[in-house]
């Protein structure tokens, strides 16, 4: 029998998730700092995916028959979160590059002044 501290249930990974989702928050808040954004934003998407794979973990989980069948659904939508971040950090980060040799800089308070 295994002792109760090397269970780990559903409400630790939705609080590991929260705790990410927070930091990410916080991030995305105080940073000024347009990389620092990204990061913040990336650490949200992060905690997204953990809440797919947990739940789709413990909502199809294989019982003590053996009865329950292998569903994949929570990973495959976090494949699809994976990609979308890196097709979003690839976007950003080309948005940066063209801020940078604007105004020489990548503080976001800087975009204000520009057109569009």
């Amino acid at each position: 029998m295994t002792p109760m501290l090397a269970q780990v249930g559903l409400h630790h990974y939705l609080i590991l998730a929260a705790m990410l989702f927070v930091c990410g928050l916080a991030t995305m808040m105080l940073k000024r700092n347009a990389i620092g954004i990204l990061m913040g934003v990336e650490l949200i998407l992060n905690a997204a995916n953990v809440n797919l794979v947990a739940f789709n973990r413990f909502r199809f989980a294989v019982d003590a028959g053996g009865t329950g069948g292998l569903r994949l659904d929570g990973q495959v939508f976090a494949i699809f979160v994976i990609i979308l971040a890196a097709a979003e950090a690839a976007v950003a980060l080309a948005i940066f590059l063209s801020f940078y040799n604007n105004f020489t800089t990548i503080d976001v308070e800087r975009g204000t002044q520009l057109k569009g």
